[in-house]
Formats: structure tokens, sequence, C-alpha cells
């Protein structure tokens, strides 16, 4: 998608076919979870990209790794997540709480119940 200059609303229920994947292989912790993607917005910056979307999971736990530019926002709006950081801590979230994950953030991420949330994710 390119950059536009109407507004766009995100919601639970996207129009349209979603990109499908699961987690890779060697970054599962749990589980093999069916991800589904409506990116809606793809569009270059000044100095990047930035991808805004709505995703929904099914429950599973792998681990990530954002980019040393790389960030995301997101609001849950059904089911429950956590995000888990290096050392052992984490955040969770359900529906109308977000998460920010900054640059070089390594953990792994966590779908406790069926999730959807709306995404930004700027590089």
């Amino acid at each position: 998608m390119t950059a536009t200059a109407h507004l766009l609303k995100l919601t639970a229920r996207p129009e349209g076919t979603p990109s499908v994947d699961h987690p890779r292989r060697e970054r599962l912790l749990r589980g093999n979870p069916m991800r589904e993607t409506w990116n809606l917005v793809d569009e270059g910056l000044p100095a990047g990209q930035v991808y805004c979307g709505v995703w929904r999971c099914e429950p599973g736990h792998w681990r990530i790794a954002m980019g040393p530019t790389e960030r995301e926002l997101f609001t849950v709006l059904d089911g429950r997540c956590r995000v888990h950081d290096a050392t052992g801590g984490f955040e969770e979230a359900g529906p109308g709480e977000g998460i920010y994950i900054p640059p070089g953030f390594e953990g792994a991420f966590e779908v406790l119940e069926p999730l959807t949330k709306t995404y930004m994710i700027c590089e």
C-alpha cells in the first residue's frame, strides 16, 4: 500500500484477505500459532518505513527481536498477551491496553487468548 491523504479507521474485523504466517520454527517456545495480518499502511518515511494495520493470532509463545531502529506500538482490541523481556520481566495487555516495544528489544511474545490488535511499526 502507498501513502494516502485520507483518514484510515482500523477495526477488529477488517475487510479483505489477510496475509497468513506462523512464527519461524527456530523462534518457537510453545505452539505454532497462525497469525493473520492486514497491513493497511506500508509507507516510506524520510529516514525509514512505517507499517500499520490489524493483527490477529492464536495462542502461542515465540522469541522476538526488534532491529536497531525498529519500534512498535500496539493496542489490544480482543484477547490477552504478554511481552517478555530478556531479564524475565513482562508486561501483559488486554482489551483497551497497549504496549510500546523499543528499538533493539529482545524477548518473547506470548498470546494467552486469541488476540486481535492494531499496530504501528516504524523503522
